[in-house]
């Protein structure tokens, strides 16, 4: 369960096969990291995957892991170790069968004057995050050009770099974890034995091409596992590029491609020997709303499987959901023309994470409503996008965890509603003195986002106002005046040991009359009760 988010170019055109070595990319120096840092945020306001086992609450950011294990009193954050370095988490996985918690992880590398994604790896511990082994992205040798599937000789295109082979997706099975990647397809790896030598060779396992919808190693095949055409063959089969994978048991897995959606019951036979049956928009009567699968889930307490479903080459597809109660021969779908990236379960009750918020449904997904306003119940502080990228219930539904592009998002979740009970957590670099203030994302965009203007009042309530000003000192917007600040009133950060605190407020790139101002420098001015003003500039660039 895991958010698409580095595809930068359409991806059913691209082209993977960009010829750099793998050793081309330095990620970090060893000495340059530190010990896990602990906040009172998580490290990265944007969340593209949660997981919850126990009273630990696990997030995967652009900022690597993060983790808390008292409902967000303090966080552990893992980015900047020599573990996970600078590295984004592309998917987390809780294996409650062997009691480790998985992650894969990628960055971005120019070339050309592109920016490319790179697959950076696995990381896992198995001592609930103390001690991570580290895994390297797998890869082909240039000679891997032929699978044995039954008794046939399947060709193989070798993916033998990191750029564009990311892992989006992980799962496990009793034996084996299991990686869904943009360019390298599905692979497999033993656990005990991944343990043992982290180096080990994968295993590639091969999928139907787009033209049939089931495979058998006793069937007499003649194919190529190619997800782009290219030197190596002519084929350019969808259902080669893998997103998404959850297991509904240790011998049923779903793997979600840009072609639908395969089944295996037989997931842990040799890798020449399983078999394998496709559900798509074409082959069934009423089936999923679109082939491009970005997410699955499965719920075991109501035998029902999850996907996100978005339009992928037929202009008959739809962007969507689509649920299964009998894994996979017949479908419903819902949410038609939203953008779903995640799904939290717990009973009858679902959350679909979409590019339009949260929604939320009692009834197993016969309705669904959105929250309104949220805000922060303490600070008051608002939640400033609807783009949300993961949702997951706690254990015992006390909680509700919504992860978005602007920040961690916590709720109660006892209700079939949604209350209003909202904890805002914002990630924010910390002040290092009370005569400090700065503005985050600097530049920014208006059309996409605000810009957040962090300051201290000195560990006290005082009034605020905050105006902005153009280049030339002329006055563009008052943003607050003499609005009461500090404490619990849009406070991020409590009063450190110096006297000084974490105050934001939020500037929306827009003038007096409400005209989004043009790109350029702006400055803004911070006058706090009894202190000097504070300044500093900010880069409005659309």
């Amino acid at each position: 369960m895991r958010i698409i988010f580095f595809i930068t170019l359409n991806i059913f055109t691209i082209n993977l096969l960009a010829q750099f070595k793998a050793n081309d990319y330095v990620i970090f120096e060893a000495n340059s990291f530190s010990k896990i840092s602990t906040s009172e945020s998580q490290a990265s306001n944007s969340i593209n995957d949660i997981v919850i086992s126990g009273n630990t609450v696990w997030l995967g950011t652009s900022r690597g892991v993060s983790r808390t294990t008292n409902n967000g009193l303090t966080w552990e954050n893992y980015y900047g170790t020599p573990q996970f370095g600078t590295e984004a988490i592309s998917s987390l996985h809780y294996d409650n069968y062997n009691n480790i918690i998985w992650s894969t992880t990628a960055h971005s590398v120019k070339r050309d004057g592109q920016n490319l994604p790179e697959g950076s790896g696995i990381r896992f511990s198995t001592d609930n995050g103390y001690n991570w082994i580290v895994a390297p992205q797998p890869l082909d040798d240039e000679g891997d050009s032929i699978q044995v599937y039954g008794h046939n000789f399947i060709r193989a295109l070798p993916v033998t770099v990191a750029i564009q082979n990311i892992s989006y997706d992980l799962v496990t099975t009793k034996n084996y974890v299991w990686i869904a990647s943009f360019a390298g397809g599905l692979r497999r790896a033993n656990i005990d034995s991944l343990k043992i030598n982290p180096n080990m060779r994968w295993e590639r396992i091969i999928l139907p091409p787009d033209r049939l919808n089931s495979i058998s190693p006793t069937d007499t095949l003649d194919f190529s596992l190619q997800p782009v055409v290219g030197k190596f063959g002519k084929e350019s089969n969808l259902n080669h590029r893998v997103f998404s994978l959850i297991a509904a048991d240790d011998t049923t897995l779903f793997v979600g491609t840009a072609n639908g959606i395969n089944k295996t019951t037989n997931a842990l036979a040799t890798k020449e020997n399983i078999s394998w049956i496709k559900y798509n928009h074409q082959n069934q009567f009423n089936g999923v709303s679109g082939n491009f699968v970005v997410a699955l889930d499965f719920n075991q307490n109501e035998n029902t499987l999850w996907a996100a479903t978005w339009k992928a080459e037929d202009l008959n597809e739809d962007y969507g959901i689509s649920y299964s109660s009998d894994r996979g021969v017949t479908w419903k779908t819902a949410l038609i023309n939203e953008k779903a990236h995640n799904f939290g379960l717990f009973g009858k009750k679902v959350i679909a994470a979409t590019d339009n918020g949260a929604y939320r449904s009692a009834d197993a997904g016969n309705s669904w409503i959105l929250p309104g306003l949220i805000k922060d119940i303490t600070t008051n502080l608002q939640l400033r996008t609807s783009v949300f990228y993961s949702a997951q219930f706690t254990n015992n539904s006390e909680f509700i965890w919504l992860g978005t592009t602007d920040g961690l998002v916590r709720v109660s979740g006892i209700n079939d509603y949604w209350n209003d009970d909202w904890k805002l957590f914002l990630a924010s670099q910390k002040l290092s003195s009370k005569n400090e203030s700065y503005a985050y994302p600097n530049p920014f965009s208006p059309k996409s986002e605000a810009v957040k203007i962090k300051y201290s009042t000195g560990a006290q309530s005082a009034s605020v106002t905050i105006r902005i000003f153009d280049f030339n000192m002329n006055y563009i917007r008052t943003i607050i005046q003499n609005a009461d600040r500090g404490f619990s009133n849009n406070q991020i950060n409590s009063s450190s040991a110096d006297g000084f605190n974490g105050v934001i407020d939020v500037w929306d790139g827009k003038d007096q009359n409400g005209t989004t101002v043009p790109n350029g420098v702006y400055f803004y001015r911070i006058d706090i009760s009894n202190a000097e003003s504070l300044y500093g500039k900010i880069m409005v660039l659309q």
